[in-house]
């Protein structure tokens, strides 16, 4: 800028209305650096409610167009929980759980041989029907996770039938194997509409021993959804997710935290894996 144009834009800022239109745009600029800011540093805190703190939120969206949800806690922060209700209308923090009809549980869902919704018989939580499934087990006592695939509870095996929980499910391999290792186990367990886009949810440990509940916001089909996961596990070097299970999807596909709320399409699931605190 020459002499003669500093002068200018001195005389320029001391005329009133020029002077109140560069203060507007100065404001303006902070405004927008602001703004700046704020996306480069992240969203800010979250509060949590008193008794829900245990837990870590993520949310990452890929280049696929997947976008992933993901709570993660302990294993002895869970308990599957039955609600016949949508999981956002519950007062708890977690996600969907196994295959359901109506009032009846399709996939095992038990504490220390307990089944959650009744106490034995169809519908109980005590089998997974009329498939051997994917069932993810915390064995408390060895401090474990596995995924086993099992039609009934009382096949499930730990090291304490007195300290464990089990969720089922289809499996979900995360393994480095042959490509289409996953599809062949899922398709063994007979996994609905896999390549169906749809909204998508599974329960997955690593090798800390961390669980971490995964609900898709769009819809994808089983691949799309597996790779995300995948994806989503090479943004920490230090921890490496094992394996899990895929959970009931489409409008069942549910999650509640502090940080977000997924509906799926509003119906009622009869049960849940939540958070303790």
């Amino acid at each position: 800028m020459t002499t003669a144009e500093k002068g200018n834009s001195i005389r320029d800022a001391r005329s009133p209305k020029r002077g109140a239109l560069l203060a507007a745009m100065s404001v303006a600029a902070l405004f927008v650096l602001a703004g700046i800011v704020y996306l480069l540093i992240g969203l800010p805190d979250v509060d949590k409610p008193s008794g829900f703190a245990d837990y870590n939120y993520e949310r990452y969206a890929f280049p696929s167009g997947v976008a992933l949800h993901v709570l993660k806690t302990s294993p002895d922060n869970i308990k599957l929980e039955r609600i016949n209700a949508n999981v956002t209308d519950t007062a708890f923090f977690g996600i969907n759980g196994g295959f359901f009809y109506e009032g009846a549980l399709l996939s095992i869902a038990v504490h220390n041989d307990v089944p959650v919704n009744t106490e034995s018989g169809y519908g109980s939580g005590d089998e997974n029907a009329k498939y051997a499934r994917g069932t993810l087990v915390w064995d408390s006592a060895a401090g474990k996770f596995s995924v086993q695939a099992v039609r009934r509870a009382a096949d499930i095996i730990v090291t304490d039938r007195g300290d464990y929980w089990a969720q089922g499910g289809i499996s979900l391999d995360l393994s480095p194997g042959p490509a289409n290792l996953w599809r062949w186990r899922a398709d063994a367990e007979r996994m609905p509409f896999p390549d169906d886009r749809r909204l998508r949810s599974a329960a997955v440990y690593d090798d800390q021993g961390a669980l971490l509940l995964i609900v898709s916001e769009n819809t994808a089909t089983a691949s799309e959804f597996r790779q995300a996961i995948v994806d989503y596990d090479m943004h920490d070097e230090d921890v490496a997710l094992v394996g899990g299970i895929f959970l009931d999807g489409d409008g069942s596909s549910q999650l509640r935290s502090a940080e977000a709320v997924l509906t799926g399409d509003r119906r009622q699931v009869v049960q849940m894996i939540r958070l303790l605190r």
